[in-house]
């Protein structure tokens, strides 16, 4: 599993990461495209990242694989029940503002919690975590993004692009290189994503805003 797949700019990339790499940037595109298959594609893509992420020491974001885990299940049951088909919608400016003021809340609390947790569980996570309060930021916009895209609200393309950009440079500087080639790509899917759902949401508008 952590064998060497190949080696590029001095980086040796494994099957595990190679694999994890093309069923992510596959998900992500079919969500684009608006297609069921991105969920289960995607429950693979987050089983392997959950184990890269360990191994790096990511801890928020690892924790972070099990929720996209059993949020993928629920989106793929509500769109092979026809949500990919239901109108697009939008949130009010209330909810923004209830939901930035939550994430700014738990992403201290639980960054604080994320930061300790070598001492809490020394057996287990040998390590001290990385950059654990912008780990837990991008942990809870994820979240927050992926639960968007499952009910499809059309701010959640807005949340991926910010997530992608800051991921990007995350990533480069913990050393995964194609890991951070693969959120540029994810970034450029994004804004496609954005596009398209803008594009259909101006054939079909929401009446007005919706509360999530």
């Amino acid at each position: 599993m952590y064998n060497v797949f190949f080696t590029l700019w001095g980086y040796d990339m494994t099957y595990i990461e190679m694999t994890a790499l093309l069923s992510g940037l596959l998900a992500v595109y079919l969500a684009v495209k608006n297609n069921v298959l991105t969920w289960p594609i995607g429950l693979l893509n987050v089983t392997l990242s959950g184990i890269i992420f360990f191994h790096i020491q990511l801890y928020a974001d690892m924790f972070l694989q099990l929720y996209f885990f059993l949020s993928g299940l629920y989106g793929w049951y509500a769109w092979s029940k026809g949500m990919h088909e239901t109108p697009i919608k939008l949130l009010s400016k209330s909810t923004k503002i209830r939901l930035v003021a939550l994430i700014l809340i738990f992403t201290l609390v639980v960054g604080f919690v994320v930061s300790n947790l070598h001492e809490y569980f020394p057996s287990f996570f040998t390590k001290k975590a990385s950059y654990a309060y912008l780990d837990t930021m991008l942990a809870l916009l994820s979240i927050l993004a992926n639960t968007l895209l499952a009910l499809r609200y059309f701010e959640n393309w807005i949340l991926w692009i910010i997530i992608d950009v800051i991921s990007v440079a995350l990533y480069f500087q913990k050393g995964v290189k194609l890991i951070a080639l693969e959120f540029l790509v994810f970034l450029i899917l994004a804004v496609l994503g954005h596009l398209e759902w803008q594009k259909e949401l101006k054939t079909n508008p929401c009446k007005k805003p919706l509360n999530a």
